[in-house]
This record gives C-alpha cells, sequence and structure tokens, in this order.
C-alpha cells in the first residue's frame, strides 16, 4: 500500500473523489504539498496625500503543489492575505484578510493600502508602522490542508483616509423607523421627534445615539429630518442585517434590523470606517 504523507497542519490529511465504483484504484488520495512563499514589491512605502493613484505595493507567491496520487493539482487553491502590525501575531480584531482564488499574487495602490490600514484595521495615522504579512494556501469550500507561508515585514505611514462612507453634508443625522418610539404606531412617518431622535455629532465622520428600541422593527438612518430624498442603511438586503458586532454600513443601504428584544441602546455610526454599532445600555 503506497504509504500517505501526513502532514500536522491539515485539518484533513485525506481527499476523496467519489465515483459510482467504491474499489481503492477509483480513490484519489492527497500527498503533501509546500508552503508558499510570499514576497512583496518593496519593504517600504511612502503614503502621502496626492499619491493615491500610484502603485503602493504588490504581494507574490509560490504555487503550494498540492500532491495527489494521480500528480500534481492546484486547480482549487484558494489563498488568504492576512496584514497584521508588528508584534500581534495576527491575531488582532482588525487585521486584514482578504481571499484570492488561484492568482498567486495582489497589488495595491498606495490609497488602497493607506484606506487599508486607516479604515480596516484602524491604526491610529501620522505614525509609521511596520506590517506584517503572510498567505495561508488552501483547498476547496472546505478550506482543507492549509500551508502557511512564512512573515514578510514592510514600512508604511499612513495618512487619515477619506472616509468609508460620505458623512451626512448636513452634519446631522436622525434615526427613524417603526423600531423607534415614536415609530411604534405611526411606522415610517417622517419628519421624527426631535431632539429624541436626533444623533449627537461627535466629529464630522461619527455620530452617536441613546434611545429605547422596540425589538425585532427596522430601522434606518437620515441626514435631512422630514426628506426621504437621501438615507443611510446596512449594506445588504433589507432586516437581514446581523444585530450584533460592526455592521456594515451604506449610503441608500437596506432597512436595519433591530435587535430581539425592546431594550435601552446605543448606536455608533462611524462613516469613516463604514460600520455602525447597536448596543444594549
Amino acid at each position: 500500500m503506497k504509504k500517505i504523507l501526513q502532514l500536522l497542519a491539515y485539518p484533513m490529511a485525506v481527499l476523496l473523489i467519489l465515483s459510482s465504483c467504491k474499489k481503492d484504484e477509483n480513490k484519489v488520495y492527497l500527498e503533501g504539498g509546500k508552503a508558499p512563499v510570499l514576497t512583496t514589491s518593496t519593504n517600504d512605502v511612502i503614503l502621502a496625500p496626492g499619491t493615491e493613484s500610484q502603485p503602493g505595493i504588490a504581494f507574490s507567491w509560490t504555487n503550494p503543489d498540492y500532491m495527489f496520487t494521480t500528480g500534481v493539482s492546484s486547480q482549487d487553491v484558494t489563498y488568504n492575505l492576512e496584514i497584521d502590525t508588528l508584534g500581534a501575531d495576527f491575531k488582532s480584531g482588525n487585521k486584514y484578510v482578504t481571499s484570492i482564488s488561484k492568482a498567486l499574487g495582489v497589488s495595491y495602490t498606495k490609497g488602497e493600502l493607506n484606506s487599508i490600514l486607516g479604515n480596516n484595521m484602524q491604526v491610529p495615522t501620522g505614525k509609521q508602522y511596520t506590517l506584517q504579512a503572510r498567505v495561508i494556501s488552501s483547498l476547496g469550500s472546505t478550506q482543507a490542508a492549509k500551508l502557511t507561508s512564512e512573515t514578510v515585514s514592510f514600512k508604511a505611514n499612513p495618512f487619515t483616509p477619506p472616509p468609508a462612507v460620505e458623512p451626512p453634508t448636513t452634519g446631522e443625522l436622525f434615526l427613524i423607523g417603526n423600531g423607534t418610539p415614536g415609530g411604534d404606531a405611526t411606522g415610517w412617518d417622517n419628519p421624527v421627534p426631535v431632539p429624541t431622535q436626533k444623533f449627537t455629532k461627535i466629529s464630522n465622520t461619527k455620530y452617536e445615539i441613546t434611545i429605547d428600541l422596540i425589538g425585532g422593527k427596522s430601522l434606518l438612518f437620515i441626514p435631512k429630518n422630514g426628506d426621504w430624498g437621501d438615507k443611510y442603511g446596512w449594506a445588504g438586503g433589507n432586516n437581514e442585517n446581523p444585530v450584533q458586532g460592526s455592521i456594515d454600513l451604506r449610503r441608500g443601504g437596506g432597512d436595519i434590523k433591530t435587535p430581539p428584544s425592546s431594550a435601552k441602546y446605543k448606536i455608533v455610526v462611524d462613516f469613516q470606517i463604514g460600520k455602525f454599532t447597536i448596543t444594549k445600555i
């Protein structure tokens, strides 16, 4: 019997291609592979306003050459590129992760990299950071047979990027919907009661409100009370949003479903990172 290479890092050591015949010769086994080798186009990216369209950094990696009993095959390989700050060991909650199918590289302009650092990873701007990157290869939708590259480092000095979602030009934000105290009986009547359903402006890109919400109903954010010409919702279909954690914000987005329990909540809308949270008080 052919010896199968045992790969300790693999969540599963054998992949089977099933056919109507169940004889051993119809089974295809994964025998091994080698961790991809990751390289960068530069180890120091100078970021500054006005350079957003310039090339920033490119990542490339080698094929892991997954070996089956039928030969080498990497046609279903997915690569996850991870970026985190030095010392975080890729465990920080704001590390950047992107999934790339089959391709052996990805590149970012200076504007894209700056947005990743400032908006996705939310590192304070105005100072230089040492970042670390790695790539993890895997097979199929189950992400089996993971292989992780060595870590590479590069430096960058992010500046404050444009907000991920354009903030209201009115400088105001209001809460509307049948999940609000004023909306229980009146539904989606507009204008809404003020000041009870008016957000407090914390900065040009952040707004907060603490309010009693009705469980299992809907909300939206509007920048002008009494006007349906503009709105902000969540980035998916109506009432399909998660009700915990950071939720993706979108101008013109879908209705926001309130948490299941009626209670007092704090809503924070952060246009800089394009997220909002609804937290029970």
